[in-house]
């Protein structure tokens, strides 16, 4: 059983070879004649040879990458059913009967085949990880932060038990154990980042005891330093939620402790960025132009806060008419840029995330300090 997981893994590069550099961010490969030329071609070679249980698996990834779960399915059930099969081969099949199953729709049989092949090959990596991925689809997240703590999976165990107290809030705000479910998170990845925004937006919404200053200061310690923006992105949308739902606005102490902490880092030309947004969201426009204009010493090409600055000016000048509007145009697309982008693979988005939607790399975000980023 040793070998599995790479034989898993050199089936289906086999049937990705067809295809040099067009697969998708899921290992999938897209809609094209070659794939269907691809696929006559090993059904022809199959019935030719019943036995080459490698081509078989290939034949039912291809089936499955065209859709056509109903043909995959058949042929990982004709596998598992043929006498005397090797464990190693009918481990397989089950591990891709379950992700046939999982691209249908059929959960429940997913994770029945799922679990077959873990009986039969033991805890492989890359079962567990389907396990894992499969019940963090299904909003069973306490049973996915087990799999990944198999793995070794720090930073996904923690995130998944925050995505637990998330869920309980949801459902049941009463009784709901967040508390424990996030102190459980920080014990297991003490920078978990998304636990920390978590008490800090309870925090700042009057749902936890701790004062928000504490628990930033405490998280700024904590976080990784190039993480620490989305902490403060978090709480910013937080604050702009409140006013627009009419909830009341934080006490303005809860604003100036905020503050103090991130004077404690004023090399941190991000932080400020964000000092000077929380101030403006409050309507403290001078105060907010101070902290814009910092970030500018930091670095004069900081985009962001340039645009804020010019939105300042203009609302202080009474500009003509037309010049007006044309200003207005050009900073409402501005802000429309996509400010955040993954380290790995590049993908752009306008709102933070822990895991990269299209590479699937944890943790992996960053500030796009530049247009040309």
């Amino acid at each position: 059983m040793r070998d599995w997981i790479k034989t898993v893994f050199t089936s289906r590069s086999m049937v990705q070879d067809h295809f040099p550099n067009e697969t998708h961010a899921d290992g999938l490969l897209p809609p094209s004649e070659d794939t269907f030329a691809a696929i006559n071609e090993l059904s022809r070679v199959v019935k030719n040879n019943p036995d080459a249980v490698e081509i078989y698996l290939a034949l039912g990834n291809l089936y499955r990458s065209q859709g056509e779960i109903e043909r995959a399915v058949h042929i990982r059930q004709n596998l598992i059913l043929r006498p005397g099969l090797h464990q190693e081969f009918k481990a397989r099949a089950y591990y891709e009967l379950g992700r046939d199953y999982k691209r249908g729709g059929f959960v429940d049989r997913a994770f029945d085949a799922l679990r077959q092949a873990r009986k039969i090959a033991g805890n492989n990596p890359a079962i567990t990880l389907e396990l894992a991925k499969l019940s963090a689809e299904s909003e069973e997240y306490v049973q996915a932060a087990k799999y990944y703590q198999e793995l070794g999976n720090s930073i996904a165990e923690a995130h998944y038990l925050v995505r637990q107290a998330q869920k309980e809030c949801r459902d049941d705000p009463k009784r709901s154990q967040a508390g424990k479910w996030l102190d459980r998170a920080l014990k297991v990845s003490p920078g978990c980042m998304e636990a920390w925004l978590e008490k800090l937006q309870r925090a700042w919404g009057g749902q936890e005891k701790t004062k928000p200053a504490k628990i930033l200061e405490l998280a700024m310690a904590l976080v990784p330093e190039q993480m620490r923006f989305i902490l403060l992105e978090g709480l910013l949308s937080t604050a702009s939620n409140n006013d627009r739902s009419g909830n009341s606005s934080p006490a303005a102490p809860d604003l100036d402790a905020a503050l103090a902490v991130l004077s404690g880092y004023p090399q941190d030309m991000l932080l400020q960025h964000y000092g000077g947004l929380l101030l403006l969201n409050q309507g403290h426009e001078q105060d907010a132009q101070a902290w814009f204009e910092r970030c500018l010493i930091l670095e004069p090409n900081f985009w962001l806060a340039r645009l804020e600055i010019l939105n300042l000016a203009k609302k202080r000048h009474d500009l003509p008419k037309t010049l007006a509007v044309q200003l207005e145009f050009f900073i409402s697309r501005a802000r429309e840029v996509k400010r955040f982008s993954c380290r790995q693979c590049g993908l752009k988005r306008e709102s933070i995330f822990f895991i990269c939607p299209r590479c699937g790399s944890w943790h992996s975000i960053t500030f796009r300090r530049n247009l040309n980023e």
